[in-house]
């Protein structure tokens, strides 16, 4: 049975593996917005816990997805601030060790 963590743990990795190939455009919008849609059909899947409150990972992880899927692929590309916050975000997905929430990351599930 798929648990929430386990769901977030490993889509974690995979956001951010299509988040940073799109940023060094080594992937096309396509391919992120592609990946925003299995993602959003793999957690219609997952039946438990739900109930269960987000932690910090979670929190960050919603936050990344909704702010990919919310701005124009150029938007993305080319505003320093969003790109810049999306890179925190990204950090904070990617570190094992102990990292700072990034600040304003507000993400809630679908």
């Amino acid at each position: 049975m798929l648990t929430i963590q386990k769901f977030i743990s490993g889509k974690s990795i995979q956001l951010a593996f299509f988040i940073r190939a799109f940023l060094d455009k080594r992937i096309p919008y396509s391919e992120l917005d592609l990946y925003f849609w299995d993602t959003m059909e793999e957690w219609s899947q997952v039946k438990n816990g739900k109930q269960i409150p987000c932690g910090q990972r979670e929190i960050v992880f919603w936050h990344l997805l909704h702010q990919v899927h919310f701005w124009p692929a150029q938007t993305l590309l080319n505003d320093e601030y969003l790109r810049d916050e999306l890179n925190t975000c990204l950090n904070y997905l990617e570190c094992e060790e102990d990292y700072p929430l990034p600040l304003d990351c507000i993400g809630i599930r679908p």
